[in-house]
Formats: structure tokens, sequence, C-alpha cells
């Protein structure tokens, strides 16, 4: 859950708390009387003393039996929200294992690493690669690669992709038992650096 659309929510949700908690730094510590400024007339809290909630509002609906189970379940369910979020940033999607039929009865166990710098190697040493990444996602038994190509100048780019299909992605699938490795490849040019000559 990496995507523009995670990080832009993420952005959005820091700048409403930071509005928020600025609002509340400014009310509480009298900042607009010791600093000899004015607030607009919207703002929400004006002096040390005032408060989120007035008492009317407070007490508007606590004869009411379904008020305070309602506002407990819904701030239950943010707080929730946001605890699954935080801790979604830190899941990795990448396949740690393979599970590879040794065809004897029993499954063996491949590091999803290992894999990973094999693709790695066997890229880089294509003509026309300048470097190269992969990630394995999926399941263990049906996994997937992402692999990221820098292609050097001289590179043809069907060329690198047509051997890294028919060369590369078969021979790792098939050392992992895999009827095929399905994989989808991002391709960039390198940048140099313009040197002087003297």
């Amino acid at each position: 859950m990496r995507s523009s659309l995670n990080r832009t929510l993420l952005a959005l949700t820091g700048l409403l708390l930071l509005i928020a908690g600025l609002a509340v730094l400014v009310g509480s510590l009298d900042l607009q009387r010791r600093w000899g400024f004015t607030l607009p007339h919207w703002w929400p809290f004006d002096g040390p003393k005032d408060v989120l909630l007035t008492a009317r509002d407070r007490t508007r609906y606590r004869g009411d039996g379904w008020w305070w189970p309602t506002v407990l379940a819904v701030l239950g369910v943010l707080v929730l929200t946001a605890l699954w979020w935080f801790l979604a940033q830190f899941r990795s999607h990448r396949l740690r294992q393979l599970r590879i039929d040794s065809r004897d009865g029993q499954d063996a166990v491949l590091r999803g690493r290992a894999l990973e710098d094999v693709l790695v190697t066997e890229t880089e040493a294509l003509d026309g690669v300048d470097r190269a990444g992969a990630v394995l996602t999926g399941k263990r038994s049906a996994p997937r690669a992402r692999l990221t190509l820098a292609l050097a100048p001289h590179a043809a780019p069907d060329t690198v992709v047509s051997r890294l299909d028919t060369e590369i992605l078969q021979r790792a699938g098939g050392s992992a038992g895999l009827d095929h490795l399905p994989a989808e490849a991002r391709l960039r040019a390198v940048k140099h650096r313009a040197s002087r000559v003297n």
C-alpha cells in the first residue's frame, strides 16, 4: 500500500493534523495576545480557556441511549483504521520463500533473495544492461518477478527483453521448479554525467 494515492492520503492527513495541532497550540498558549496579532473570526480557539465543545454541545445528547455508544464505536473504528494504515506502511510485499516441488513427495524451500540475486546477476550479464534490480512478489507457489533494468546507450530494448524472456526467466523458472515465471520489466536509460576533456 505504498502507491501515490497512499502517499497523497498520508500527506493530506498529516497536513490536517498539523493545522489542527497549530490551531490548538496558538489558542492554548494565548499566542495572539502575547505576540500581538489577531486571529480570523472563524478560528476555533481564541484563548486558553476555550474548549472544542461547549457545555451545551457536550450535554445535548447525553440523555439519549444511542449517543455515547455511537461516539465510542466511531472513535474505536477510527483508531483501528489508523493503526492498520500505520502498520501497512511497514509490511513488505516481497516474497521471502518459494515452495518448490522436489518430485519426491516433499517440498523444498528456496529463499526469495537467492532467486532475486540470480535474476539480477544474469540480467546484468546481458549485453546492453548496465544495472538491474529484481523483486519477487505473489504467492510461495506462484511467484511473480518485477525487474528494473537500466539500459546502456547502445542497448537494443527489444533484444534485451527477448533474451530476458527466452533465456533468463525460463532458466530461473525451471531451476525453481516452475512451469513459467511471470515478470514485469521496467526499462530506463542510464544517464551519464558529462565529463570535461582537457
